[in-house]
């Protein structure tokens, strides 16, 4: 099994959802982060799973959509995956550190 590594830009963005959306339900947050972190899970078995970003064109940087909700990462080595952001898919495109 794959290890993840959250970077902390990605800590940084969970923390962001979690600080929007408890402003109206702090229950429906900590679902929401639950929900992201559990989707994140399958790259530990399958760390090929997501689709190639489309605006970088590498195999190494992929995503996977948790409702309106991009994570995208990067396939480091065979041992390791870095959580890149997660992103909100109605928001403005932001720069991804690689």
């Amino acid at each position: 099994m794959v290890p993840i590594n959250w970077t902390n830009q990605s800590k940084s963005d969970l923390k962001g959802v979690a600080e929007y959306v408890s402003r109206d339900s702090v229950r429906y947050a900590k679902n929401q982060l639950f929900r992201i972190r559990k989707k994140t899970s399958i790259f530990r078995k399958h760390p090929h799973s997501g689709r190639i970003v489309p605006e970088f064109e590498t195999s190494e940087i992929r995503e996977l959509f948790k409702g309106n909700y991009r994570i995208i990462y990067r396939l480091v080595n065979p041992q390791r995956i870095d959580i890149l952001t997660i992103h909100h898919s109605s928001r403005r495109k932001k720069n991804i550190e690689e």
